[in-house]
């Protein structure tokens, strides 16, 4: 799937400055429509290190009312998080009624970070399809929008921003040794993503691969995505 991409879509700044203005005032309007309507969105995002989740994060929160979002940034599970079922922790960040909310990374590491890694069997990521499938069925049975991004980029353009990065006193914080880490194991990650992709893109919460290598079109992109989604729930 991720090699069906056209990697090479993108979008000069003057067109980029046009259009992503004219889809965040629309998200902006679908805020208060989705708070008149008392209907919740949950976006979701994952992506490669240096793919640009949080540039597009911050294209999606920009315009709106900050009463009526919220980011939830999730790491690696700490203390009673460890003591749980992999889920417990998310359901208590699901967006309430009215009210959008973001992910940055999610349930999904159960089947990326935690497959590749070595953190649960091959028993426990296999049956993690099903359960996640479940859980967001859920979800959208409770009158729910879903949104789920993968941002994609190629393994040659992760490493020019990698390395951008490094010399960047500014940026340089970001780059880190398990980064790294991560991209030796670039193919095994990129099997583990097609899996994800094809076993949890459902009709009712479907993923939309992400074109990353330009961020002009990536941010776009979602913020269309989003835009589009919501446009059929409140209508």
């Amino acid at each position: 799937m991720l090699e069906k991409l056209e990697m090479t879509r993108s979008l000069n700044k003057k067109q980029y400055e046009e259009q992503i203005g004219k889809v965040q005032v629309r998200l902006r309007e679908l805020g208060y429509e989705l708070f008149r309507q008392q209907a919740p969105v949950w976006c979701v995002f994952e992506g490669w290190d240096a793919a640009g989740k949080g540039g597009a994060i911050k294209r999606v929160a920009e315009m709106l009312d900050p009463r009526g979002f919220t980011v939830c940034p999730f790491a690696a599970p700490k203390g009673e998080e460890r003591t749980h079922h992999y889920l417990w922790r998310f359901f208590q960040n699901l967006p309430r009624d009215g009210h959008l909310t973001v992910w940055d990374r999610s349930h999904y590491g159960r089947v990326l970070v935690e497959r590749v890694e070595g953190f649960c069997n091959e028993d426990e990521w296999r049956r993690a399809f099903r359960e996640i499938n479940e859980f967001e069925e859920h979800q959208h049975s409770s009158g729910m929008v879903i949104c789920k991004f993968w941002i994609h980029i190629t393994k040659a353009e992760q490493l020019r921003r990698f390395k951008s990065r490094e010399i960047d006193p500014y940026r340089s914080y970001k780059l880190t040794e398990e980064d790294w880490r991560n991209r030796a194991k670039w193919d095994q990650y990129t099997e583990a993503v097609e899996d994800m992709l094809l076993h949890t893109s459902t009709p009712y919460a479907p993923w939309t691969a992400v074109e990353g290598n330009d961020k002009y079109w990536s941010r776009f992109k979602v913020v269309k995505t989003i835009v589009e989604a919501i446009e059929k729930r409140v209508n």
